[in-house]
């Protein structure tokens, strides 16, 4: 008789493939987060056809500098968010289009825009920049 022992069967999970799976979905899952972006909503707004009412809509220019016509008003920046304030306090429509120029920055016309719907506006139009030119 021998004092060996019998062999005994040992089984261990592998879990090194749900491990690389896991670190897989956790890295796909961190970079579409960072990928979220805050988006504020425009329309692009169409030329009048045929006959049109009296317009009484708010023309927010956007120029080089940055400098801001409302209506063909100048306004200063500081003074922009204020100004949009008091026009659309006693307003029921809160539409407001905005016309960045050739020159002006793509922050400024953000800014801008953030500054009016700050001021109230609910809904931002975004005119052609063939529409609304400076002549």
């Amino acid at each position: 008789m021998s004092n060996e022992k019998p062999a005994v069967a040992v089984s261990e999970m592998n879990v090194t493939p749900m491990l690389d799976v896991l670190l897989v979905l956790l890295t796909i899952f961190m970079a579409a987060s960072i990928r979220v972006y805050l988006t504020m909503d425009g329309q692009h707004l169409l030329p009048c056809e045929g006959v049109c009412e009296a317009s009484t809509s708010i023309v927010l220019e956007v120029l080089p500098g940055p400098a801001y016509r409302i209506n063909k008003t100048p306004v200063p920046g500081e003074a922009l968010r204020e100004r949009l304030a008091s026009i659309y306090a006693a307003r029921p429509e809160k539409i407001i289009q905005i016309a960045g120029y050739p020159g002006a920055s793509y922050q400024d016309v953000v800014s801008a825009m953030d500054m009016a719907k700050s001021a109230g506006v609910r809904v931002v139009g975004i005119l052609p920049s063939d529409q609304y030119l400076p002549r």
